[in-house]
């Protein structure tokens, strides 16, 4: 079954997408990777996304608008990945309602009926809340895919994700959780200061200096020494967050860069030797900064950081491919959640479905769960800023 996974993250730049093929034989699903891509979200929409973000206000009016707009960005996305049986779409989070360590509540915005009209298959959507209707955090969710994939992992093994925000899943325990911001801080930073999206190649943070006290202020943030599960986002890592704790140490750009970047390595890394890992896989976009690699690396103790591109995930699209996954579990029946990684009372079949232009016709669920999974990227293409497929990889 040739499913599309649909997902743009905490860092709100574009819609990540993935094409996977999957099969189940013996307890082993194994996907081939037809597709990965990446979709800018146009700049205006991008725009009004970050204002609609917290702390700031916004109207229901905005809201409708932005469902219908960023569900007409995904359904572009969805079209420019090609061919599918089925769509696994995550949306866009706009809001994480977290009350005393609790979510409440969670919203994406992306209606997904503009992706069914314009794909002619199912959609799977709105996957978070059933997990946080059984009392769990929403989040994070990719946890499922990590742990069939750390399953042939000799040793400790876990996966960390470096998005906007940073999240670890521990093999063998079986949890996972949000450590803290991973470009989330940085990112605002540098938007603020300049007007890019991020620290290129990490040659901000090559160039400034780590300011020790503002790094010990930052790090006595509550959130890092709560309990797993947890979960955090936007509405605490935010930039009106980084003013208030930066803005009385007047740092120079690269500085503060410097700074945000190790406080990302460190956290992330406090965790790392937390459980005593012995190999770290991972994925996001941080893999792609040289700067916060190696900060990570040797804050990491015994652990040996691995890109997840070594073990068949292209690290740039792991998340989509995990939703592919998500949305292959929801069509064949089958729970996705670990009660250990989200805090659940018991596993849940996540998410709504929205027909296709035809009849709805599920596949007969499999006699079991998958306990394992194997990717091949082979026949995989390289991402492209556009969305558009570029042969050779």
């Amino acid at each position: 079954m040739r499913v599309l996974g649909l997902i743009s993250g905490t860092s709100h730049d574009g819609i990540d997408s993935a094409v996977v093929d999957w099969s189940m034989r013996d307890g082993v699903l194994a996907g081939v990777v037809e597709h990965t891509g990446e979709r800018p979200y146009d700049p205006g929409l991008r725009a009004r996304i970050v204002a609609a973000l917290p702390p700031n206000p916004i109207d229901m009016a905005e809201v409708c608008r932005l469902d219908t707009l960023i569900g007409q960005a995904f359904a572009d996305a969805a079209e420019a990945a090609g061919p599918a049986d089925l769509v696994c779409s995550h949306g866009q989070t706009l809001y994480h309602w977290v009350e005393d360590g609790r979510v409440r509540g969670t919203l994406q915005l992306g209606q997904p009926a503009w992706i069914a009209e314009r794909t002619g298959v199912p959609v799977v959507s709105d996957l978070r809340v059933r997990d946080v209707s059984a009392g769990g955090q929403g989040a994070p969710l990719v946890s499922f895919f990590d742990l069939l994939l750390l399953a042939d992992l000799p040793g400790r093994g876990g996966a960390l994700n470096l998005g906007g925000i940073a999240n670890l899943t521990v093999g063998g325990l079986g949890i996972a959780y949000d450590t803290g911001p991973a470009s989330a801080l940085l990112d605002a930073a540098v938007s603020a200061a300049t007007g890019r999206p991020y620290d290129e190649d990490g040659r901000l943070a090559a160039a400034g200096r780590i300011h020790e006290g503002l790094l010990r202020e930052l790090l006595a943030e509550p959130y890092y020494q709560a309990l797993p599960p947890k979960t955090t986002g936007k509405e605490l890592f935010h930039p009106g967050y980084l003013a208030r704790v930066a803005s009385p140490y007047g740092l120079a750009l690269a500085d503060l860069v410097a700074t945000l970047t190790a406080l990302t390595a460190e956290t992330v890394a406090a965790e790392i030797r937390r459980h005593r890992l012995d190999t770290v896989i991972v994925s996001g976009g941080g893999v792609r900064n040289p700067v916060l690699m190696d900060m990570l690396r040797a804050r990491a103790g015994q652990a040996h950081i691995l890109p997840s591109d070594e073990f068949g995930v292209p690290a740039d699209a792991k998340e989509a491919i995990a939703f592919s996954l998500l949305g292959w579990m929801t069509a064949h029946g089958l729970p996705a959640t670990v009660p250990g990684c989200t805090g659940a009372a018991g596993p849940r079949v996540l998410g709504t479905i929205t027909p296709g232009r035809g009849p709805l016709t599920l596949p007969e669920p499999p006699g079991e769960a998958p306990v394992r999974v194997r990717l091949n990227a082979l026949s995989a293409v390289r991402r492209h800023p556009g969305g558009a497929p570029v042969a050779g990889w």
